[in-house]
Order: C-alpha cells, then structure tokens, then sequence
C-alpha cells in the first residue's frame, strides 16, 4: 500500500477548526442576537411608554395603564369619590349631623398620584427601570394615593356643632320682683370638647371610610336646691301684711304695719353655701329694720329715775325720801331678732322686745358710793311781800329740784325736771313778765326758784351754761334777811320760761352733786352736797350804773273792769347796768374767769282801766 503523504500548512493565524468550538461560536452568536433582539424591544416599549404609564401601574386600584399624565389625573379624579360621596355623621343624644370628607377639610393630591404613577420604570437607572416595569407588567403596581387634611375646615365644622349643641348651665333660683315670686328651674349645662371629637375623625379618614363619630361633650350639672320651699315661703310672707306690737300694747303705742310692698323692699334671696351644700335663703335687710325700730323706740321709751334723797348732817348718809324708777327702751337687737325669727316662719305679727335701763342712782346709793360728804354750796333768797299765789308757785316748783342728784360732769338743766306749769301740778296764777308788761299768769314766782338756784352755782363756783335776766328789775331778787333792798344783788337773777328759757350749770367735779331746797313763806334756801375739791370764788360787781329814768305810765283797757276803775299792774322801775365778775380758783390756780352783764330796762308803771274811764293825761 502506497501511502500518500499530504502536507498541511500551518501559519501561526490559522489553527484547526473543532467542531466543540463550532457550537459555542453559534450559541454565542444567538445569544447576542437575543440580547440585542431584546434590547430593541425594550427601548420600543420604553419608547412607546415615553408619555404614558406603564402596563399594570394602579392608583388605589384604578388602573392607569397607558394613560397619560393628564389622562392619569383625570382618571383618579373621576375614580376616588370617597371626599365627596362619603359621609361623616355626628351625633348627640338628641341631633345628627352629616358631613362630607371634603367638606371636613379631607382632600386627595391626584396631581401628586399621577406623577407617581408615571414615574414607575423611570428615572432609577436601566437595570432598576427594567426591574419595575416587569413588575408592574406581570403583577402590578398598585400607588396609594396621597391625603391632604385641611383640619381648620373640620375645626369650623365642629364649632359650629358646638354652637348648636352647647347649653348653658342653669343652677335653680327663685327670685323677687317687688312682691312676684319667680321660680327658676335648673338646666344641664353642656360644652362640646372641639378638640377631642376632632382626633375622633382622623381615623376614618386614614381609612378612607364612612363613619359615626360621638360627640365628645362634657355636661355640668344644676346644684341640687330646693328653691320650691324657699318661693312657697316668700309667697307666705307677702300674702298680707306683718304686724309689729308694742311689748305692752296697754301704753296707747302702735301696732305698726309692713304692707306687702314694704316687706318685700327688706326682703333679699340669695345662694347660700356651707358644709351642708347649697340652698336658698330668705333674709331680711336687718340695718333697715333696725332703722324702722330706731325711729319708733323713742315714742316707747320712758327714761329711769334716779332715786330721790336728802343729806343727814349728823350721821353723814343718804336718806331716801322718793324711790327710783327702772327705765325701758326697745332692745332693737333683739327686737329684729324677734322680727325676722317671725317672718322667716311665715308669721304675720311679732311683739317689740323691751330692755331695762337701771338709774345711775338707786334707792340703795351709798353717800360714800357717789363721793357726797359734806355740804359744798347754800344760799338762800328772799322774797318778803309775795302774796299766795306767788310762795304756792315758789313752793310747786322747789318740789321739782328737792333730793335731785347731778352727775360728774353733767350739764344740769331745769327744763329737764321742772314739771309742767299747770293748776294740775299744783301752780297759781300770780304775775308775770310776759312781753312789754307784768300780767296775772300761771307760774308765777318760779323765777324764784331760778335766781337762787343761779346764785347758788355762782357762789359754788360751779361753771354757767345758760343763763337769762329778767327784763327789769324785780325787788324780790334784791332782797336781804331783813327785808331791805340790796343793791349788789342786781345783776344776779335768772328767769326760766318753758320750753324757750332755761338755766343750766354744770357739775364739772369728779363727784355726784346731791341738791336740797326748802322753801318758807317768805325765803328760798338751796344746798350742794359734794365732796369739796378746794375750789375759791371770788366776786364782786359794778353795782347798778348807768340808771335810765323809767318811762311815761302805761294805760291800757280792761274789759273786765267797771267804768270809772283804774287798777295799777306794773310799777315803775329804772334802768340800769349791772356787770358781776367771777373768778374761781383752785391750788391757786385760777380757771373760770367770767363776766355776766344784765342791762335792765326802764320799766314803765301799768295801769289797767274799764271802758269809758277817763285816765290822766
């Protein structure tokens, strides 16, 4: 066998072909065909999607596959109803209101949605890109949406609901007006808690559902008052009018009357809480009561007395002659106590309640009690020629002043004890000074009386307070002892005429003044008991000077006397100036320093006479 050798030229470029490497030349070669065949395929479809969604991409469930942006937004708008179609109910116990999501500020963002939407696949990088548009291809990709949550509009909403829904509280009353009574009855009050009801919405809007929200509200509740009792009272109390008695209804005093109108002018009603709790009371406006009671207890008091005594020199004690008198007045604390205690129950009258008032003197006194020792002051006046008439005057009013006793400190008034001047009491008719003439009067002489009674304060050193002189000289006031005329005791007299003259002194030791008077037919002696703080007086006077000629006689007609009588009723009497000086002293110190002036006037003679008399030129 002939071999036949072939010979084969290898050049470095060239090498044997195995079929192995055949296969994977033409497996690679397919796969870049399939990677570019792909490639292609998804730079179409990104191509055709370049404006639109892709495949398979949702907003809340809406399928926005191959829409654009414009269409995308439309869709959603069209699709998500829930702001507008849903409903949101509120309620209480007695109202319902419902609402929209919209109109509670709830809203979408399809704007924001869509562009969502529309960036699925893009805008990641290729291989993300890729990555979401295959999911969204096979399995989708559903956005859920974006809320917006305007909570002002809820928040007015809700005020709104408020508005309707809050009530006032209203606690019972029961109050007056003039004499109608007026019932309030009570009512729960409620606030609607804006707030807390708003959180109560933010669920269902998260969940995009229907639903019913309870009002969250707070209520208060009326006080518990029984105001029904208190009315049922006040109508009582103005159902007639209220009675006031005088405690001893014998006296002629009262009764008093508080009408309806009045009574409810006093009245107040007013809330009232303590440990109890709360009520309405009924009270009265006690200052003005105790105003009312104040202006008619004066017309009720009658004033203590102070027991009547004289002086015994021998045993130095106090002996009782007049006992006292206890005083009552209205207690007016305990009257509108009494009053309003009445009225309160629905009453219709109560009793005025009395107190007493002790004198400062009582009939067991001591002399030692009341710093009275010694005898401190006596004069006595003279009074020779009066007739009658004028010593039973004199007489009657010493009684009034006998055994009186004067405070410390006390102004002494004669007005304040001088019983009235009347036949009743005990008095005559003699002359008196009434005007420009001397006529017949009752009472007659009690100047008297005045005029030692002034001469006794003065020589006592006692301090004057009132003091009048008669309008012209009067011989009795000048008399001595024996009758004859004392021109040095002009100037020293002192008349009282009630109610408009009166004479006072006051007692300004630190010691009772017991005063003693003991009149005769023809003298007047008055005495202080005290106890003496070594007071000196000192006097003298001018005398009677600057002396006035006394004028023409007067005549004046009588009616009640006969034709042809004349009777003489004054006497003439000059004028004259008198200034009596006065200096009381004590540890030689002086401290009262007074100056008492009486100008007398020049006293005309009087003549009465009977109609048709002829009288001296």
């Amino acid at each position: 066998m002939n071999e036949q050798t072939q010979t084969i030229k290898i050049t470095p470029s060239t090498r044997p072909v195995r079929p192995g490497r055949q296969i994977l030349f033409v497996l690679g070669l397919g796969t870049l065909i399939a990677v570019l065949a792909l490639t292609v395929m998804l730079w179409k479809f990104e191509k055709d999607h370049a404006q639109t969604i892709f495949p398979g991409v949702s907003v809340a469930g809406i399928d926005l596959s191959d829409l654009t942006l414009g269409q995308a937004v439309v869709e959603i708008n069209s699709k998500l109803t829930y702001g507008r179609t849903g409903q949101i109910q509120f309620h209480s116990e007695q109202n319902r209101w419902v609402y929209t999501p919209e109109q509670l500020g709830f809203s979408y963002n399809p704007v924001n949605a869509a562009n969502q939407a529309f960036e699925i696949g893009r805008n990641k990088g290729l291989f993300a890109n890729i990555k979401e548009q295959l999911q969204a291809y096979r399995g989708g990709i559903n956005i859920t949406p974006g809320i917006l949550y305007d909570q002002s509009k809820a928040y007015a909403v809700v005020q709104e609901i408020a508005r309707q829904s809050d009530t006032q509280l209203v606690d019972p009353a029961v109050n007056l007006d003039q004499t109608n009574i007026k019932v309030t009855q009570g009512q729960v009050g409620q606030t609607l808690d804006v707030k807390a009801t708003l959180l109560r919405i933010e669920p269902f809007f998260l969940l995009q559902q229907n639903g019913s929200v309870d009002l969250v509200i707070e209520k208060q509740v009326p006080t518990t008052v029984n105001v029904e009792e208190t009315a049922r009272l006040a109508e009582t109390i103005l159902s007639q009018a209220f009675t006031i008695q005088a405690a001893n209804p014998e006296q002629g005093k009262g009764p008093w009357v508080l009408e309806p109108q009045s009574l409810a002018s006093l009245i107040t009603i007013a809330k009232k809480s303590d440990q109890s709790g709360e009520s309405y009371q009924l009270t009265l406006n006690r200052p003005a009561l105790e105003g009312y009671l104040t202006s008619i207890a004066p017309s009720l008091q009658t004033e203590p007395i102070n027991a009547r005594m004289i002086f015994n020199d021998e045993t130095r004690q106090l002996e009782l002659f007049a006992h006292a008198v206890v005083g009552q007045t209205v207690d007016i604390e305990k009257s509108v106590d009494e009053i309003i205690t009445k009225i309160q129950s629905g009453e219709h009258q109560a009793s005025l309640v009395m107190k007493t008032i002790d004198p400062a003197v009582k009939d067991d006194s001591s002399a030692a009690g009341l710093g009275i020792t010694e005898l401190v002051a006596e004069t006595t006046s003279y009074f020779y020629g009066s007739d009658p008439a004028r010593i039973q005057n004199i007489r009657a009013a010493s009684s009034s002043f006998h055994g009186v006793f004067v405070a410390p400190g006390e102004v002494f008034s004669m007005a304040k004890y001088l019983t009235d001047i009347s036949l009743e009491n005990g008095y005559a008719e003699a002359p008196i000074i009434v005007g420009d003439q001397t006529i017949d009067g009752v009472g007659g002489g009690v100047c008297q009386v005045s005029t030692t009674l002034f001469r006794n304060a003065f020589y006592g050193g006692f301090p004057i307070v009132e003091r009048h002189p008669h309008a012209y000289r009067v011989g009795y006031y000048e008399q001595q002892s024996n009758g004859s005329i004392d021109p040095n005791l002009s100037g020293l007299d002192a008349t009282v005429y009630m109610p408009l003259v009166d004479f006072k002194f006051r007692n300004d030791t630190d010691h009772w003044l017991l005063m003693e008077i003991y009149p005769t037919d023809t003298s007047l002696t008055w005495k202080f008991y005290s106890t003496s703080d070594g007071r000196e007086v000192k006097w003298w006077s001018t005398g009677v000077t600057d002396i006035i000629e006394p004028p023409d006689p007067v005549y004046r007609e009588d009616p009640t006397l006969p034709t042809g009588t004349i009777k003489q009723v004054d006497w003439a009497v000059y004028g004259a100036t008198v200034e009596a000086y006065r200096t009381v002293s004590r540890n030689g110190v002086i401290y009262i320093n007074d100056t008492f002036r009486t100008v007398y006037t020049a006293w005309p003679a009087g003549y009465n006479y009977g109609p048709g008399t002829d009288i001296p030129n």
